[in-house]
């Protein structure tokens, strides 16, 4: 059991939602790791999104007594975490944990992040410490910070050595959902992640709209996972770059306040010239500003989803 404030508390049921996708090797060692942690009242859902067969039986294979969820298509990060989430939310769930396939965690990461939102009812969603997996002091994650000038989320402490710098617990603007711990009453509240994003910003999304509910989003530094970083889409690469664009516009025309909704579309025409300037002059960037141009060109027009 644990303890809060001297007083002896239910521990509550976690549904963990690992999504797999073709990378079943990820996924194996993200499973043994989860099984070392000490809160034993948690249950592991894969959802498989739309792998080759071969990818999924291996898992099945290994862990005859897990459930698995096979999605018949590759329905994106949100899309396939909604699967898995409905699924908890019918049965019963207090918790949902939205974790990476691509990760490890340290034995205490769930008890340290049940113990803060079980001492404060106004605890809606709560997140991890992430460091690299190749390096276990430098920081990948320390809390979300929207920055509304750019319409996009970063990463505090981002390539940063650990020297103790974000050891505070603290009130962030997002958290990440490669550890994205949500209570029951966010989800009663808010429902799930927004589809239609496909890949990126969902988490924001997610966040924001939750703080707009009246919730806090937590970061929690004592609890701590490794994080192997994106093995489906390369940073710096044509389709990361045109998902990144596209969703930080969406996530600001949907969650920011007046001034940043107007402001939104001068943005937009700035962005837009300067990509044509690189188009001009500079052709090893013709790749990623061709990006940019489809990404401003699908915001404006609406479309969204995979591209």
């Amino acid at each position: 059991m644990l303890y809060i404030n001297n007083k002896k508390i239910m521990q509550k049921e976690v549904f963990i939602i690992l999504l797999n996708w073709n990378n079943e090797g990820d996924t194996i060692e993200c499973i043994e790791s989860l099984k070392k942690n000490n809160y034993k009242n948690y249950k592991i859902i894969v959802i498989d999104n739309g792998s080759e067969k071969e990818s999924i039986a291996k898992i099945e294979r290994q862990y005859s007594d897990l459930y698995i969820i096979k999605n018949k298509s590759n329905l994106g990060f949100a899309g396939g975490c909604n699967v898995g989430t409905k699924y908890a939310i019918d049965n019963n769930a207090d918790y949902v944990l939205l974790l990476n396939n691509d990760t490890t965690v340290a034995e205490n990461f769930l008890t340290k992040l049940i113990r803060v939102g079980e001492a404060d009812e106004e605890v809606g969603i709560l997140g991890s410490k992430i460091y690299y997996h190749t390096e276990k002091n430098r920081i990948w994650f320390a809390g979300g910070k929207v920055n509304w000038l750019k319409n996009k989320g970063t990463h505090l402490g981002l390539d940063e050595i650990d020297e103790g710098q974000f050891n505070e617990m603290k009130e962030v603007d997002y958290l990440t959902g490669c550890c994205l711990l949500v209570k029951r009453e966010v989800l009663d509240k808010i429902g799930v992640l927004a589809e239609d994003y496909f890949l990126y910003y969902e988490d924001t999304d997610y966040s924001l709209r939750a703080k707009n509910a009246g919730f806090k989003c937590i970061f929690v530094p004592e609890s701590v996972i490794y994080h192997k970083i994106s093995r489906s889409t390369k940073p710096g690469s044509a389709s990361y770059i045109y998902y990144h664009v596209r969703n930080g516009l969406v996530m600001a025309k949907r969650n920011g306040n007046f001034f940043v909704k107007l402001a939104l579309y001068h943005y937009c025409v700035i962005l837009f010239f300067k990509q044509i300037i690189k188009i001009s002059f500079s052709p090893q960037k013709r790749p990623w500003a061709n990006a940019v141009l489809r990404a401003l060109r699908d915001f404006l027009s609406g479309k969204m989803g995979m591209t």
